[in-house]
């Protein structure tokens, strides 16, 4: 899939990524339903003009479908809505919603059609979609799901109450049994969160970055799964705020690595990359000392010797290596570690590279000293954790001039 590359550096996913077998399936087996519109016309719930619009369309797809909307489309965005509103037999939203995603599938301009009634009602084109989001029948949902994601992606200011809603409704989602649903769910965010303005809405839903974090760390999420979700977490650290919090409050940068060190496809490895850059460049501050302490450094030298057929990809390697080799050698990162990290894990790894580095370079010892590094690894040779234990006692002998 060819991707470019939009002014804040975010790819510009295609609306079309929503694309979904399973919904895909269901959708072929409801199509050819019959609806009554001409009951509803009789019992005036839809005027006889309502009913010729529809029958107009009815069944009609591709270039069949394109001849008679596009004539008259700011009609149809506002009937189709309408009719979402005042009608509430299941098959008959079903068939509207098919409808609908028919018109602008692989046409996201015919967004305008629904977005502008907008323009005198502030709660579309929304609300009758929430509705159906909110719906017992998960057809109705999974369809809304994909319009909604349509529309906020094509607005020029989109909705953010309305994506707020949307990403409570892919959050419950993410915890489903049903593979496709959570596939669905993925595709969902990677494109909504295209839209700078709603990355933070998301950020701030309750369990929301949780429920991607739970997929990463899956026994067997699978490739394409895995793919999906950093690529969400890349475009979510776009946002500085996003890049300062992401790594403490949810462990990922090991998990990241982890991913990368065992990826056999390319296009894992190159979003796992890309978005550890993405958290350098926003927050170094907040991420660097992290990626030391799974020692990034070395792998990034180690996927910099390789050979890429994406050549960003070793673009952005040497960036990491040069951003961590310029931090590693300032040794304020392990530092920092030590004096603010509770894990266990990443305090071992840290007492465990500071030694090394002090066999080095023998001339660090007054440093460490004067910034506190000594004092902390003699106090963690009593820390709960045997590994701990260990490599401060293998660090300190190497500190005070004694031989390990």
């Amino acid at each position: 899939m060819a991707i470019q590359t939009s002014n804040d550096g975010v790819a510009e996913v295609p609306l079309a990524l929503v694309s979904n077998g399973f919904l895909d399936e269901l959708t072929a087996g409801l199509r050819a339903r019959p609806i009554p519109w001409e009951g509803y016309q009789r019992a005036t719930l839809i005027t006889q003009a309502e009913l010729n619009y529809i029958k107009a369309v009815e069944k009609k797809t591709g270039e069949d479908l394109s001849r008679v909307v596009d004539k008259e489309g700011d009609v149809y965005g506002e009937l189709l809505i309408s009719l979402l509103q005042k009608l509430v037999r299941v098959d008959t939203i079903q068939s509207i919603l098919i409808l609908i995603d028919d018109l602008l599938l692989d046409h996201d301009e015919r967004a305008a059609y629904f977005l502008q009634l907008g323009q005198t009602d502030a709660s579309l084109p929304y609300a009758p979609l929430l509705k159906c989001l909110r719906s017992e029948d998960s057809f109705i949902a999974l369809k809304a799901s994909k319009i909604l994601t349509t529309l906020l992606c094509a607005s020029p200011k989109p909705n953010t109450d309305a994506a707020g809603e949307l990403f409570r409704w892919t959050t419950a989602q993410l915890q489903s049994k049903n593979p496709a649903e959570v596939d669905l769910s993925v595709q969902v965010l990677e494109s909504a969160l295209r839209q700078r303005n709603v990355r933070i809405v998301y950020w701030n839903t309750p369990q929301a970055v949780d429920a991607l974090v739970r997929i990463l760390k899956m026994e067997n999420p699978g490739p394409q799964m895995q793919y999906q979700v950093i690529y969400c977490f890349w475009i979510l650290t776009f946002n500085e705020e996003i890049a300062q919090e992401l790594n403490r409050k949810y462990d990922v940068i090991p998990q990241l690595v982890d991913i990368a060190k065992s990826a056999i496809k390319e296009k894992v490895i190159r979003v796992v990359i890309a978005t550890l850059r993405n958290l350098v460049e926003k927050a170094p501050e907040a991420n660097l000392a992290a990626m030391a302490a799974v020692k990034l450094l070395q792998f990034s030298e180690n996927l910099s010797s390789r050979k890429w057929s994406d050549s960003e990809i070793l673009e952005d390697v040497n960036f990491l290596k040069a951003e961590l080799q310029e931090n590693f050698h300032t040794l304020t990162v392990l530092a920092r570690l030590l004096s603010t990290s509770n894990d266990a894990i990443v305090l071992s790894v840290a007492a465990s590279d500071i030694g090394q580095y002090v066999k080095r370079d023998p001339s660090s010892k007054k440093f460490l000293q004067e910034i506190g590094v000594k004092q902390k690894i003699m106090e963690l040779m009593s820390h709960p954790d045997q590994e701990v234990r260990y490599n401060s006692v293998n660090t300190s002998w190497s500190l005070i001039g004694g031989k390990v």
